[in-house]
């Protein structure tokens, strides 16, 4: 006897699986980026406003010195004294002359630890720097 099987065709299907694992890499990468972009700016400080505050472009490669009200100084997340951050600056700077150096203080730091850390930069031949305020209205 014998026995027919018919092959039905199966329709077309959109393979998802794989887009999804792109999606999905795709999500998990700009998380990533977003925490590491945060590290560079402490949100424990706050900074004195300023009516002519803007929001400058960002340059390449600029370094983030968060001066907090203890005096303490933090670049990329990691604490640092003067001297470190003076040896840091030297090295740079012998490189990249024109480095740009964003100071963000606190508006309660005392004047004396925000003027170390502008002291320590011109020692260390960084004279791009400049110091962050935060806009009046916002």
């Amino acid at each position: 006897m014998k026995i027919r099987v018919e092959h039905a065709s199966k329709a077309p299907a959109l393979a998802l699986t794989s887009m999804l694992d792109v999606i999905f890499l795709l999500l998990c990468f700009f998380v990533t980026v977003s925490v590491f972009s945060q590290w560079e700016s402490e949100i424990s400080i706050k900074l004195p406003s300023a009516k002519t505050a803007d929001e400058p472009d960002r340059l390449p490669g600029e370094i983030i010195a968060n001066v907090a009200k203890d005096g303490s100084v933090r670049v990329n997340g990691a604490e640092l004294t003067l001297t470190q951050l003076g040896e840091r600056l030297e090295r740079i700077a012998k490189f990249y002359s024109g480095q740009a150096v964003i100071i963000r203080a606190d508006k309660e730091t005392p004047y004396e630890y925000l003027v170390n850390v502008i002291d320590t930069c011109r020692g260390a031949g960084v004279w791009n720097f400049s110091l962050a305020t935060a806009n009046e209205g916002k």
